[in-house]
């Protein structure tokens, strides 16, 4: 970790490098990807979507440095029924929550349409980044989950839409919002549902 760089970050570097190693395909997501597209703000966790069965993810927390936290049994859950797990970095407490790529076709779409992106405090090195499109379709479907109260989903998404206008894909957000039941909540955003 460089001083410019956060310390969230450099914790996700140093998992993200060793997925990389293990040949497990990733995507930023959460706040850091919202941050990227939108509006940045400050966060101790961080969201990686991962593809990958059991035998990667054992070898994942096998080859992970000492001073994580991690849970091989819920590792190993989360890969079974498509769920998430976390690892924490016990020295900084940052967290970071893998969830496992799921099978259904927006899982799928999502995960091909990540982006390559270098952070100006992770300069010369591309991460995978969800795109806007996926990370505003995710965070309304994760205010419709959270009973349409957390302020900090529903401005990462206005900061989204704001900062990208017309660099979205309207018809894509359209297709997939209705898909997903979300329509009426871009349409309340000002996305064009």
């Amino acid at each position: 970790m460089t001083p410019e760089q956060p310390e969230a970050l450099g914790v996700a570097l140093e998992v993200i490098e060793l997925l990389d190693r293990l040949g497990i395909a990733y995507q930023l997501g959460g706040s850091y990807a919202s941050s990227v597209h939108g509006v940045p703000r400050q966060t101790q966790d961080i969201d990686l979507v991962v593809e990958a069965e059991e035998d990667a993810v054992a070898e994942l927390l096998m080859r992970l440095p000492e001073g994580y936290y991690r849970d091989e049994q819920a590792a190993r859950e989360a890969v079974r029924r498509r769920g998430s797990f976390n690892l924490i970095h016990l020295a900084s407490g940052v967290k970071l929550d893998l969830f496992v790529c799921g099978d259904q076709p927006f899982d799928r779409e999502e995960m091909a349409r990540s982006l390559e992106v270098v952070l100006p405090a992770a300069p010369g090195r591309p991460l995978r980044v969800k795109s806007a499109e996926d990370t505003v379709l995710r965070k309304l479907q994760w205010f419709r989950a959270g009973g349409e109260v957390s302020e900090r989903q529903w401005r990462d998404v206005l900061g989204i839409l704001g900062s990208q206008g017309r660099e979205l894909d309207s018809d894509y957000l359209a297709r997939w919002a209705e898909e997903l039941g979300v329509r009426d909540l871009l349409e309340r955003a000002g996305g064009r549902g």
